[in-house]
């Protein structure tokens, strides 16, 4: 919590501070002036004294309500201007992530720690602003002027103090684990909820729509469970102060007025005493309030700075590329390998390989041969385990990811469009394209005459792309990666929505187009690969055969059983 502390700006938090604490100040000296005005003025009808203390009365109120105000307003604007720092701090952290940082935290967790940790934080900050401050001193402030008043009857409430900041504690120590559980629930809640949203066509389907309602109750229950048990605690302690407090009321009017009675105590000093011992209640009561925001603030600080403060896998190096890279380039993998964290086997085990400027390298296999994993240390989502990737002798992990980000496009095997327009989501491929450019990219693409008929470049693209069909999305996707001019491009499976006519066509356009580019493409069908000048095989993470379409044919045996494979769909 102190790092989140730390990011407080220091005037505008000093400024809250201070007219909290002229507002609770006026508060503290209200009763003692009520006191005196009873004593003085009410009792020997001294109107002079009774106009004169409640004018000063009326001033402090005013006084306190002014500053109480001015509080709230600085309390808000550093409590919300801290929330918008963090989200803005995560957000940018995230998208330095690699995926390997994605994968151990996992998306639902970092979609909840930018918004339900945050606003636990910011709620936090805004009540600690408004009433952290505020309780102590009106608990410290409440007996002092009530011990000016009369010492007798305020040691009668103090002697309970102890007593209910004990049992505040161990409130507090026994609830802190079960608000950490409880944001672990939540966690997982949003996982279920996002897998429900996403996979509702399977869950449809397969008639599954009970077993996901199930799993979701039984978390939901979870943290039902746990939220019940923290809130009773903390239910039990305001019960618990005011029964304590109300009995220290009484005991302070039993002996108040036998003291009156006995002519050793005023009738208005009991009632400024009786004031204070409700102000105290009252700061006792703010106290369990923010006591009971504490835990859960910690625990999402604490959730906060562990992404804040995860160190990229990925780290950008310091050289950038020779000047004569989009010339002719040769991309080059020496002896790669990389395995997952936790996995027992390589996900790829030492690949190499060379691919020319102008050169398409394919890359084929069964599922889970390591195909996208390859292309991932390609666009170094991850960076190998083992061995090297280089651009002309150059390691591209000694680069600067946005350095090599330049140099590549990709076109990932998940189609993503973003909301918004189709010109929108062509420009992410290069903000300065002209409305030409786009329409080349489109062409080459095989996508003007939809995007023409859905109304041109200004078309609506809502959120995933869900107007359009699966073809369309793929082909505005190879659009976009088009729309970059860049020395190397990256097709992860981005031709299997399209039909055989398409997939040709594209293929020839991206042969006269992109003649001085590398062109690697991920492909299952043996049509999409067979003209390209390379084809690598992967079979379990390794490299199995490197070669022309004729040649593997020939002599690769993998390579062999694909094409049997697609040939006996075809015959049936």
């Amino acid at each position: 919590m102190n790092k989140i502390i730390k990011r407080l700006p220091v005037t505008t938090t000093a400024i809250a501070v201070v007219f909290l604490l002229v507002q609770t100040f006026s508060d503290l000296y209200l009763p003692t002036l009520t006191a005196q005005l009873i004593n003085q003025g009410i009792v020997p009808n001294n109107q002079t004294i009774i106009w004169q203390k409640g004018l000063i009365m009326l001033g402090f109120a005013v006084i306190s309500f002014g500053g109480a105000l001015i509080n709230i307003y600085f309390a808000a604007k550093v409590s919300y201007g801290l929330g918008g720092e963090l989200r803005e701090a995560l957000f940018k952290k995230i998208t330095s992530f690699s995926q390997k940082e994605v994968d151990r935290f996992g998306s639902s967790s970092l979609i909840t720690r930018n918004t339900n940790d945050v606003t636990q934080i910011q709620n936090l900050v805004e009540m600690g602003l408004k009433f952290l401050i505020l309780a102590p001193l009106y608990l410290v402030g409440g007996i002092y002027f009530a011990y000016r008043l009369s010492p007798t009857l305020t040691l009668t409430f103090v002697s309970i103090t102890p007593i209910i900041l004990i049992v505040c504690w161990q409130i507090f120590r026994y609830t802190n684990p079960l608000f950490d559980k409880m944001q672990q629930k939540i966690d997982q809640l949003n996982l279920i909820f996002k897998e429900g949203l996403t996979g509702i066509k399977v869950i449809h389907a397969f008639n599954k729509e009970e077993v996901e309602y199930q799993r979701y109750q039984k978390e939901n229950d979870s943290y039902t469970k746990l939220a019940i048990r923290s809130n009773t605690a903390f239910s039990f302690l305001m019960p618990f102060i005011t029964l304590m407090l109300s009995l220290a009321t009484l005991a302070i009017t039993w002996l108040g007025a036998g003291m009156i009675g006995s002519g050793q105590l005023e009738i208005g000093t009991m009632m400024g005493v009786v004031s204070y011992a409700a102000q105290i209640l009252m700061g006792v009561a703010i106290l369990t309030m923010v006591l009971s925001s504490i835990p859960r603030g910690q625990i999402s600080a604490k959730r906060v700075n562990e992404v804040l403060e995860t160190e990229n896998m990925i780290q950008d190096g310091k050289e950038t590329l020779a000047e004569e890279t989009t010339k002719m380039n040769q991309l080059t993998l020496d002896q790669v390998s990389f395995s997952y964290d936790g996995a027992e086997e390589k996900a790829l085990a030492k690949i190499s390989l060379a691919v020319q400027s102008g050169e398409t390298l394919a890359i084929i296999g069964s599922t889970g041969s390591g195909k996208t994993t390859l292309v991932n240390l390609l666009d170094r989502l991850y960076d190998p385990s083992e061995g090297a990737i280089r651009l002309n002798e150059q390691k591209i992990s000694r680069l600067s990811q946005e350095n090599w980000h330049e140099q590549v496009s990709l076109v990932p095997q998940v189609n993503q469009l973003f909301f918004g327009t189709i010109r929108e989501n062509l420009l992410i491929g290069n903000q300065q394209a002209t409305d030409d450019e786009l329409w080349t990219a489109l062409t080459l693409a095989q996508a003007a005459d939809f995007v023409l008929a859905q109304g041109g470049l200004d078309s609506a693209v809502e959120k995933n792309g869900g107007n359009f069909s699966g073809g369309q999305k793929q082909r505005l996707c190879l659009a976009r990666a088009f729309v970059k001019q860049a020395s190397i491009y990256l097709f992860d499976d981005s031709f299997s929505a399209l039909d055989f006519k398409t997939d040709a066509t594209i293929q020839k356009n991206m042969n006269a187009h992109l003649k001085q580019a590398i062109k690697i493409i991920v492909a299952q069908r043996i049509t999409t690969v067979k003209n390209a000048t390379k084809i690598l095989v992967l079979n379990e993470g390794r490299m199995v055969g490197l070669g022309t379409h004729e040649e593997l044919a020939e002599t690769n045996s993998v390579y062999r059983e694909i094409i049997l494979s697609q040939e006996d769909k075809e015959a049936a």
